[in-house]
């Protein structure tokens, strides 16, 4: 068993620090979706501007505040606007590798999300486990409409004028929002 990213939020900037809060960080949860990072999860930060690298668990905050907040012991770690690397891992074995498909959010400086990408390991020609970056905006099953406030019934006439069945959609609806 390995561990490997499962998903990132790249060049987050700090937002505020609340040294006398429980501890953990306080993200968007809109954000904390589209890259797949859950409530009380462990995350690895690691702060670009100092070097800092600390383990804290998530909690959600306001949804659409694009919040980064470090609390407790951990706002002794950042400053505001520093920028992080949020990484969230799982432990796999190599043969799982091809199936998983990290989620990474990068950021302007406003913390509004500037891409959506993944990572990709496959076989090529030259190795049997080479990686790449895909934009993940391409529109595959596994991308498409995951941004968060999404009109539903937009997504349902977008994906059935791709030619998409009606119980490809509804599988798709399903699969990546609460209904």
């Amino acid at each position: 068993m390995m561990k490997t990213i499962r998903a990132k939020l790249h060049g987050i900037r700090v937002t505020a620090a609340d040294l006398n809060y429980h501890g953990s960080i306080t993200l968007d949860p809109d954000q904390c979706a589209l890259a797949g990072i859950y409530p009380m999860e462990f995350v690895e930060i690691w702060n670009k501007n100092s070097g800092a690298r600390i383990s804290t668990y998530v909690i959600f905050g306001e949804p659409g505040s694009q919040c980064c907040i470090l609390n407790g012991a951990a706002a002794r770690t950042c400053q505001v606007g520093d920028e992080l690397i949020i990484a969230a891992s799982e432990y796999c074995g190599p043969e799982r590798l091809y199936d998983l498909k990290p989620r990474i959010l990068t950021f302007l400086p406003d913390n509004q999300v500037d891409q959506v990408l993944n990572y990709e390991v496959f076989a090529s020609e030259r190795r049997p486990y080479d990686f790449r970056i895909v934009d993940a905006g391409s529109h595959t099953l596994e991308s498409c409409h995951t941004w968060p406030n999404v009109d539903i019934a937009a997504v349902r006439a977008d994906l059935e004028a791709k030619g998409w069945s009606e119980a490809e959609v509804e599988t798709f609806i399903k699969a990546h929002f609460s209904l």
